[in-house]
């Protein structure tokens, strides 16, 4: 056995990552970011009350600010290794809130459009699915990629029924069915008007449960927040090797 010593601000332990919640009232099936069951590791949630779909998608609102750095810092008392969000568009508080951590810092899916490009043929663009295609602005994709070497084509989920009245609207009951033949729909669509798309970037975290429709049906590569955040955790929790030689 060894010799354990307690962390101050801890009420629990072993956490890996910790996710900041909206205040919303949206399912969260097996697959989405505020499913614990998605993960092979543990997760600690922490909602932040002042943070709304509204505010956050509709209203492009920073003014909370402060309460985003306060819930992270919670997060890390905690003893997370990584800390991310349940929403793309909390990169609207990324630079302030990673200045404020010891840990890393990963707000929103949309951190991955840099290497994702690094990573495509010079003439190949990147797909993305969001929530809200009119929120997602190019002063908003520019704090994700600044200096964009890939050309970037985007698809909203605003007018699809079944995402809509679950998601936005927060109507209470999610038809994961549904959605799945949205979301399809418009990936393919997206595919189909440019079949340039090397890769697919699903910005909103209620989507990761049909990224493996999406590569189905369009054979592309799907990165989404899940990709991201077991990307830091592995990162965050090397393991020795083991076998033969």
């Amino acid at each position: 056995m060894a010799i354990y010593r307690v962390r101050g601000d801890a009420q629990s332990y072993g956490h890996e990552v910790g996710i900041l919640l909206i205040a919303c009232s949206n399912p969260f099936p097996p697959g989405d970011v505020g499913n614990a069951s998605t993960y092979s590791y543990p997760v600690l949630y922490e909602t932040i009350r002042s943070v709304t779909i509204e505010s956050l998608i509709n209203d492009g609102d920073r003014s909370m600010a402060g309460d985003v750095i306060a819930a992270a810092l919670r997060l890390q008392d905690m003893g997370v290794k990584a800390i991310t969000s349940d929403c793309g568009y909390m990169l609207y508080f990324q630079e302030e809130v990673a200045a404020a951590l010891k840990v890393p810092v990963m707000l929103s899916s949309l951190l991955q459009l840099p290497l994702i490009a690094a990573t495509l043929a010079p003439q190949a663009a990147i797909g993305i699915i969001c929530a809200n295609a009119a929120r997602l602005t190019a002063p908003l994709l520019s704090l994700a990629y600044p200096n964009p070497i890939r050309a970037v084509h985007v698809v909203g989920m605003q007018g699809a029924p079944a995402f809509r009245s679950a998601i936005l609207d927060e109507e209470g009951m999610l038809d994961t069915d549904a959605v799945e033949v949205e979301i399809v729909e418009r990936a393919n669509a997206l595919v189909s008007r440019h079949p340039e798309i090397g890769a697919i970037l699903l910005e909103c975290s209620n989507l990761p449960p049909y990224a493996a429709a999406v590569q189905r049906a369009t054979g592309r590569h799907v990165f989404d927040f899940l990709t991201m955040i077991d990307y830091f955790q592995a990162a965050g929790r090397r393991q020795a090797y083991k076998g033969g030689y």
